[in-house]
């Protein structure tokens, strides 16, 4: 195991992979300050391009790209009160009024500091957790692993949001959508519709890109907000270095208290800040400063984030179970590589493993010095209205699509899926679920049809590690139901006058108390994690920040396009083969439950909140401006290829959406289309290409 690590280590020595590490970092850096992308969108934009790297180069530069994001978004949050990713929501509270007071440099200070600190002991963490867990990973069969891909699903739908149903309902139409292709226990094709291009399934950077990335992007035009009208960061660096060590504890707790957030699958970043923040409020003597400028405030949250994301490595890497999104993406990059996480990745592959943790300690330390450095140039860009970043984020982004399939239908998929993302976040649906259920829907088949030809039922079913993962499964809903059950008969004993006042009190909790009133609403979804309390106003995660269609009748109807989706696949899946039809069957049997649980709830909200019906125009309109702008960029690089679609796309757009002026346009474009050119010379990476492209760009 030291050779091991020692190999890897050694490993850094090479040029290539330090350039690599530093690309990532770089690349994390920037989109952790971009409002809405974080590390999902920034390890989809980097996975396509690992092609055609080494294993361990690819490694270096994805984990320098994650290891990083939860830094730099620190910086919007601070200087303007908009997080970069929704786990930065919390440390707006005492950030932003920090920087109010003319201390944004002490508050940047403490953030990077406390999230590099929190990036080492993550690694730490996920040393210790090879030899720990090592016997129990050799121990697992078919059955412990199928149950995990069970458990990881569940998980994250139970935890990573307050609204249960719809986050297992988006994890079951992840799984659906993975089984488009060939079965895996039976040589058939599903769901293909004819297509030849939907015989491989559907692209993992498609997906992610389109749900998240693209998704984002509508969004973010569809407002052309300018976030800043200042980017002053003030002084105060080496104050806000004291307050690290004076808070050196709130910091380490912070960090352990993410590591194991994040070896649970689906917690994630923003509600393992949350409780980070939830317990420095609850070991803190004097709780009147939190969100009013507390550095206890910013240095817990921010010691949890990035931990978060060494946690989220831990079941990915070990039992194949993807704790996050980013992690996600991680497990497909390996795959890719032909890398199985589990007992062989330990066993076989135990230098990859220390390049991992390795990439991760050194991008931490690099993240932080880069933002020092870096900060106040690189918190210039989130005072740029968006517009002006689209017009060459869509070139990448659908470039970046292209390259697993190398086929246009690809980019089509992706931003069919950028309008299922937005309707997702518009009616507050979780995404992370559907992203991981996805990519666990085939592992989940094979490991089901494995267990069911090795073992009778009643011998897995009775095996030590499956009842364990049944009662993990199950112990989050008896948890829920005896808390409404309790709560049901509280109020049916109280008098009405006392049912208001209980309410009042019960929708308190400890975050939301110590925030004075920066923010009520975060102070309510923020409940759960801090007291364990239930219900829509008490999620764990924060909501993200502009309108959302909920209280009105869209939410209602995509629901009935998921009961379409799932009651069309039932059907169709009758024609598939006995073994081929098993798991899409059931699938879309629990999708169908859940979406008319689901539509309920939602037709009940709408009866409570529909006068909001009138508010949702103004959004689908400008929306449908922005989509319009994503199909013209496709149609003209299906006429002309992408580097000549960029030429024209960018500066029209730049034109008529972000009205910039001729010159910054066409120094913008050229700088577009070179790029575009030197990744396709050098990097020898694919451009798609229209039917009409000039030979010499073939």
């Amino acid at each position: 195991m030291l050779d091991a690590a020692a190999s890897a280590l050694g490993g850094f020595l090479d040029p290539q992979m330090i350039l690599m590490l530093i690309s990532g970092v770089l690349a994390g850096l920037v989109m952790g300050i971009i409002p809405g992308l974080g590390g999902t969108g920034a390890v989809a934009i980097l996975l396509p391009f690992v092609f055609v790297l080494e294993p361990q180069q690819a490694l270096a530069l994805i984990i320098g790209a994650t290891a990083v994001i939860h830094t730099s978004d620190t910086i919007t949050a601070v200087l303007i009160g908009v997080p970069g990713s929704a786990s930065a929501t919390v440390t707006t509270l005492d950030g932003h009024a920090m920087a109010k007071q003319g201390q944004a440099a002490r508050a940047l200070s403490i953030a990077f500091i406390s999230s590099m600190v929190g990036g080492l002991v993550g690694a730490i963490g996920l040393t210790l957790a090879i030899p720990l867990a090592r016997p129990l990973v050799l121990m697992f069969g078919s059955p412990e692993l199928f149950m995990l891909t069970v458990l990881g699903i569940s998980l994250a739908a139970l935890l990573s949001r307050g609204n249960v149903a719809k986050g297992l309902l988006a994890g079951a139409f992840g799984l659906l959508i993975g089984q488009i292709g060939a079965a895996p226990a039976a040589a058939e094709y599903r769901f293909t519709f004819g297509s030849l291009f939907l015989t491989e399934g559907l692209d993992l950077v498609a997906v992610a890109l389109g749900t998240f990335g693209i998704a984002e992007i509508i969004a973010l035009i569809a407002r052309k907000t300018s976030v800043a009208s200042k980017t002053g960061i003030g002084g105060g660096w080496g104050r806000g270095f004291r307050d690290v060590l004076t808070h050196w504890g709130q910091v380490l707790r912070g960090a352990l208290v993410g590591v194991w957030a994040g070896v649970l699958p689906g917690i994630g970043a923003t509600a393992g800040s949350w409780i980070a923040y939830g317990q420095a409020i609850a070991t803190s003597k004097d709780k009147r400063r939190f969100g009013k400028g507390d550095p206890r405030g910013i240095a817990a949250p921010e010691g949890a984030n990035t931990s978060i994301a060494a946690g989220d490595l831990i079941p990915t890497l070990l039992f194949g179970i993807p704790g996050s999104a980013a992690a996600a993406l991680l497990l497909g990059a390996l795959l890719v590589f032909g890398i199985e996480p589990g007992p062989r990745l330990i066993t076989q592959d135990l230098d990859l493993v220390y390049t991992i943790i390795w990439s991760f300690a050194l991008a931490a330390v690099l993240g932080a010095a880069l933002c020092f450095l870096l900060a106040a140039p690189l918190a210039r860009l989130s005072f740029i209205r968006f517009p002006v970043l689209a017009g060459g984020l869509v070139v990448i982004m659908f470039v970046a699509a292209f390259q697993a399939s190398q086929e246009f239908g690809v980019m089509q998929v992706m931003l069919l899926l950028g309008v299922f993302g937005w309707l997702m976040k518009m009616c507050d649906y979780p995404r992370a679920p559907f992203l991981i259920g996805f990519v666990l829907s085939i592992p989940l088949e094979r490991y089901y049809f494995l267990t069911e030809s090795l073992y009778e039922p009643t011998e897995w079913l009775t095996r030590p590690g499956v009842v364990v993962m049944i009662a993990i499964l199950l112990a989050p809903l008896l948890f829920k139901l005896v808390k409404a059950l309790l709560r049901a008969r509280r109020q049916r004993n109280a008098a009405p006058a006392s049912v208001g006042a209980g309410a009042t009190s019960e929708g308190t909790s400890p975050g939301a108390a110590g925030s004075g009133t920066d923010t009520d609403d975060q102070g309510e979804r923020s409940n759960d994690a801090t007291t364990g309390g239930d219900g829509a106003a008490a999620e764990p995660v924060i909501s993200e920040p502009g309108p959302t269609f909920t209280g009105t009748y869209w939410p209602m109807s995509l629901a009935g396009v998921f009961l379409v989706v799932f009651g069309g696949a039932w059907v169709m899946s009758q024609g598939f083969g006995e073994d081929a039809r098993l798991v899409p069957q059931l699938v879309a049997g629990i999708g169908v439950l859940l979406t008319l649980v689901v539509g309920v709830q939602e037709y009940r909200r709408w009866r409570e909140e529909r006068g909001r019906d009138s508010e949702w125009r103004t959004e689908v309109k400008w929306t449908a401006h922005a989509l319009g702008w994503l199909c013209l960029f496709l149609a003209i690089t299906w006429v002309i290829g992408a580097v000549l679609a960029a030429a024209v796309f960018v500066p029209l757009f730049l034109w008529r959406v972000a009205s910039m002026r001729p010159v910054p346009i066409a120094i913008y474009t050229s700088v577009v289309v070179a790029a575009l050119v030197l990744l396709q010379v050098l990097a020898d990476i694919s451009m798609p290409m229209g039917w009409f492209t000039p030979a010499f760009l073939a």
